[in-house]
């Protein structure tokens, strides 16, 4: 009889915290970490499977703590593209939007236009499937279901508002919930903490909008709550020591500081709260230093605060004005609240429509994400293939037109077959590895499973350690290998509470491995493939010769840089992770 189920042999091997890696050999038996041992201690013959990681590291499987799978995880389990790259825990419910308390119809509408996953394929998906109102019947659903990484999960504000209080009245600014409407979020939340949920997401950030025909273009249902509605929700996250999910108000620097109230714990037990994000923006240089301001008061008068960090060029991708950088000023949110695409150009061709374009264009003050600069957005693809490879500025003067008007002209002619890029932040490898040494930041904000032609990072933990394993070989380590991997993995299960970032005897085996000269190529690079069970394609990452086996659960997720065909279709890899169960 073997004694092993799996032997992973001669790695150097991460246990998840910030201690010295070593070349161990990790015995694996019914989905759990066995024996640690040296390496050439273990006997192979006493194994059932055997794999050779001479050259490789065998870290803890990654966890990606901010995505939006939750509609993809129902019709496609396996989540192969950020399993493929290390990843074996994802969080789902973020920015407000899980697809638990509200009805098929509303949970699709305040996540599609959002999330940019057309609501043509998300709704009769929900339609078809969702039969849980309750917490409790969505963490039984997860049960049944072969989901391919662990998940763990926040209960979305908006959609706690809207399953307590209709869409219609929960995007109301003049309606407030009733005492009884207040009870019951109570008892949802309370439910959602007791079955294991992380906490509570909410937003603030008016830009993103409801989709659908009956309050089309409405700010998330979060967004009207007012602060004494979220607070008395906090309450309960306190109790639990349980985590608030949110994103300030861009248009309201000074809103920060009401999170920065909840968080403090003077008096009382300090509410663990993460924010979206610490960023530095080309068009606001002022966020990253605020943001380390705001981290510094929070943690150091008594608070549990950490902002979240994308740890590699914040590249973002667009079809015509289909984008929702437009959201963030008047104009542009003018033109996307237009559905109908022969009316929408009315519009755009409106020289008075133009001018106010104009004049939100040339503001470089009032907050904002995107730079507005035209002359750093790259034409990508164009039925006009003389503007393929050129920035719209440069385009504009060959013309002798205003940018915008030329950038609306194109869009007018082309629509969505004029697809550019343009880089929004995290542009400077200096300020960038400055932030992610950040003790109040966590490395995460993948996105992963949403803004599928506007975004891709779901190999973020590889860049992140491409980005410490580079500063090493250039003599400026940011920090070792052993705390870049912590950063991913132990660091943040021990914040969030979950059992999960470690590689030591008893936990359960999840495990990545992989060839570090792997990280030794272009990583920001996008790719096509099919969204499994959506029936259309979206923006990946591949990168070939670097992860070469994921196990879940002690089960072969990934072997030879392969998805396993089981993946998502059996039982017996991810689970639902308990928060409070570490």
């Amino acid at each position: 009889m073997s004694q092993y189920d799996t032997l992973i042999v001669g790695g150097r091997y991460f246990d998840g915290s910030p201690n010295p890696s070593r070349i161990a050999d990790i015995g694996i038996r019914d989905g759990r970490i066995a024996t640690i041992a040296d390496a050439g201690v273990l006997d192979p013959a006493r194994a059932t499977r055997v794999i050779d990681a001479r050259g490789c590291w065998v870290t803890p499987g990654f966890l990606d703590t901010h995505t939006h799978y939750d509609a993809e995880l129902i019709v496609a389990p396996s989540l192969s593209e950020s399993v493929r790259h290390g990843v074996t825990t994802v969080l789902i419910g973020s920015c407000s939007l899980s697809m638990v308390c509200s009805d098929a119809e509303d949970a699709s509408d305040i996540f599609t236009r959002v999330e940019t996953v057309p609501r043509e394929k998300v709704l009769p998906i929900l339609q078809k499937y969702k039969t849980w109102q309750r917490p409790k019947e969505w963490v039984e659903f997860l049960n049944a279901h072969p989901i391919g990484p662990n998940v763990i999960s926040f209960l979305g504000h908006s959609d706690l508002r809207t399953g307590v209080m209709g869409l219609h009245r929960a995007t109301d600014r003049s309606v407030a919930p009733t005492k009884e409407e207040l009870g019951r979020m109570d008892q949802l939340l309370e439910e959602a903490l007791e079955e294991g949920f992380l906490g509570l997401s909410t937003m603030c950030l008016k830009w993103d909008k409801v989709d659908g025909d009956r309050e089309w273009s409405k700010s998330l249902p979060s967004t009207y709550a007012r602060w004494r509605e979220v607070s008395r929700l906090n309450r309960l996250l306190r109790r639990y020591g349980r985590v608030h999910q949110g994103a300030p108000n861009a248009a309201n620097p000074l809103q920060v500081t009401q999170y920065l109230r909840e968080t403090l714990g003077w008096l009382r037990k300090p509410l663990k709260t993460t924010l979206i994000a610490m960023i530095d923006l080309k068009g606001n240089p002022t966020v990253r230093p605020m943001a380390r301001l705001v981290a510094w008061l929070a943690n150091g008068f008594g608070g549990n605060f950490r902002w979240q960090l994308l740890p590699t060029p914040f590249a973002i991708y667009a079809d015509g004005m289909d984008i929702v950088l437009f959201e963030e000023f008047g104009a542009g949110e003018m033109a996307l609240d237009i559905r109908d695409q022969l009316e929408r150009n009315e519009l755009l061709k409106d020289e008075g429509y133009r001018r106010t374009f104009r004049k939100f264009y040339k503001e470089k003050l009032s907050p904002r994400a995107w730079q507005r600069d035209f002359g750093d957005a790259i034409v990508l693809d164009c039925p006009d293939a003389s503007l393929v490879g050129r920035n719209f500025a440069e385009l504009a003067r060959e013309r002798g037109v205003h940018v915008v008007d030329f950038f609306l002209d194109m869009v007018v002619a082309h629509g969505r077959a004029l697809r550019w890029f343009t880089v929004v932040g995290n542009h400077r490898k200096d300020r960038l590895r400055e932030m992610v040494k950040s003790p109040h930041a966590l490395i995460t904000f993948s996105d992963a499973g949403a803004h599928i032609r506007n975004m891709a990072f779901y190999n973020l933990p590889l860049r992140f350690l491409k980005l410490v394993c580079e500063s090493q070989g250039q003599g400026e380590p940011v920090m070792s290998p052993e705390r870049a991997v912590h950063r991913l993995t132990g660091e943040q299960a021990d914040w969030l509470g979950i059992d999960a970032g470690y590689i030591r005897e008893g936990d359960r085996a999840d495990i990545t491995i992989l060839d570090p000269q792997g990280l030794d190529q272009d990583l920001e690079q996008v790719e096509w493939a099919e969204m499994e069970n959506f029936g259309l394609e979206r923006m990946v990452n591949r990168v070939p010769g670097c992860v070469k086996h994921v196990l879940i659960n002690g089960r072969a997720a990934v072997t030879d840089e392969r998805i396993e065909p089981e993946l998502g279709k059996q039982g017996g890899f991810g689970q639902f992770l308990r928060a409070g169960q570490r």
